[in-house]
């Protein structure tokens, strides 16, 4: 039996959107290296071996988005219940070297984003903050030293 991988339904309608746009680009570069095999030697023709080397980056990344997508398990983030930080919960912190407040929302290795405030529960912060309540302190090292927070909040996101 597989291990299926926690997303949001956001983060799965993107990879959907990110596969059918790849799909797209291979029926139109695979018309292309068929344009370029017409051409005669296929030794010496750019570009045909280029359409090739694009067809593979493609093949594999079309791969990968099929294996993400095939062994996930669909989360609606907005019905996560708000006692504890679990996948989907939005968590704010206070560093307590700073006193500095901080937000991130916890979701799986295929739908984090560090730049949109999201997180993989499999990161460091993520680890160390997963199944703590509102109160709770606790510290984890990262590559910056080490990090010491408060969890000041639990909520819900506003989108699945």
């Amino acid at each position: 039996m597989r291990d299926l991988v926690l997303i949001s339904q956001t983060g799965y309608d993107k990879l959907n959107e990110e596969l059918k746009e790849l799909e797209e680009k291979r029926e139109v570069v695979s018309k292309r290296v068929g344009v370029a095999r017409e051409q005669g030697d296929l030794k010496e023709n750019g570009a045909y071996i280029y359409g090739r080397q694009e067809l593979g980056f493609i093949d594999g990344r079309l791969g990968e988005l099929r294996a993400k997508i095939n062994n996930s398990k669909i989360v609606d983030c907005t019905t996560v219940q708000c006692d504890k930080a679990v996948f989907g919960t939005v968590v704010t912190l206070l560093d307590q070297n700073t006193q500095e407040k901080v937000v991130y929302q916890l979701l799986g290795p295929n739908d984090a984003d560090y730049d949109t405030g999201s997180i993989s529960v499999h990161s460091p912060v993520g680890d160390a903050i997963y199944g703590l309540s509102v109160g709770d302190k606790t510290s984890v090292t990262i590559p910056r030293g080490e990090f010491h927070f408060e969890v000041l909040d639990i909520a819900k996101p506003e989108i699945a």
